[in-house]
């Protein structure tokens, strides 16, 4: 399975929260120490803020910081909120997609079962065990 960069680089910028759980950091500082848009990681912040991961803070000292602490979000959980919408194959579409094989198809199953299986291990794991530094 493959995550988006967009998964990806949420995912880096919450192991550098939790790194500093006392600490609000800017997502000035955060898209530079990981060489990404400001504006991309505001978008990561605000499904991250509306999933209830992260707290937002405006003003001078505003900023971004983990809404509860690290040892009670699962990456599992992240993955989900942050992965929305995407469809791991064409047919897992809310749409169903335009597969042809889609009525006799026999990899959908498994396939559906893989990406459970590999959210279920990813939901064994909190984001408190992958701090950075």
């Amino acid at each position: 399975m493959r995550l988006t960069s967009f998964t990806d680089f949420g995912l880096r910028a919450l192991m550098w929260l939790a790194g500093e759980p006392d600490r609000v950091f800017s997502t000035h500082e955060i898209a530079s120490q990981f060489g990404i848009s400001r504006n991309h990681l505001a978008k990561i912040v605000q499904v991250l803020a509306k999933g209830g991961i992260v707290a937002t803070h405006r003003g001078k000292a505003g900023g971004i910081e983990l809404a509860r602490p690290a040892d009670r979000i699962t990456i599992g959980e992240i993955v989900r909120l942050l992965e929305a919408g995407q469809p791991l194959v064409e047919c897992f579409r809310p749409d169903g997609g335009n597969c042809t094989l889609t009525p006799a198809c026999k990899l959908k199953g498994p396939l559906f079962a893989a990406r459970q299986a590999f959210l279920r291990e990813l939901d064994r794991t909190t984001l408190l065990q992958c701090t950075y530094p």
